[in-house]
């Protein structure tokens, strides 16, 4: 039995979407037999067409993550970028695992004690970008 328009006019009338339109599957004679919205308001009123809940996404997970300080939108971000995360800070974070990574070299005999010293002050004058470039660096100062 087909009743789309059916749906279509108790969707009109309720004022909801086609998709939350229920029928009673007993009813389905007098829904078929319903042509009017005056009708269809009646059955309504029956019970033989009802309306579904709405589904919704639930926010309880964004509300627990939101509560252990984990989501920060931008609105609520104070200050600069600079000011957030220091520049001064990027560069120690930088130097230590720069040099943590020249001294691992040394202690496995990658480089010898000169060249350790002369990569050390590399990165202390700020040449050496990354520890993917200091691993090139070490890799050509052992040719």
């Amino acid at each position: 039995m087909n009743l789309r328009s059916k749906r279509r006019l108790a969707a009109d009338v309720l004022g909801v979407g086609k998709d939350r339109i229920v029928f009673d599957p007993e009813a389905e004679d007098f829904i078929q037999d319903a042509i009017t919205r005056s009708t269809i308001r009646g059955l309504v009123g029956l019970g033989a067409i009802k309306v579904a809940p709405e589904k919704g996404v639930s926010r309880g997970r964004f509300r627990a993550k939101r509560a252990k300080g984990k989501i920060r939108h931008q609105g609520s971000l104070k200050g600069p970028k600079s000011s957030r995360n220091p520049k001064k800070q990027a560069w120690v974070h930088k130097v230590r695992a720069l040099r943590w990574r020249l001294t691992v070299a040394r202690e496995r005999n990658e480089i010898s004690k000169e060249s350790y010293s002369k990569l050390y002050r590399q990165v202390k004058g700020g040449q050496v970008r990354d520890v993917k470039r200091l691993l090139e660096m070490i890799k050509e100062s052992r040719k």
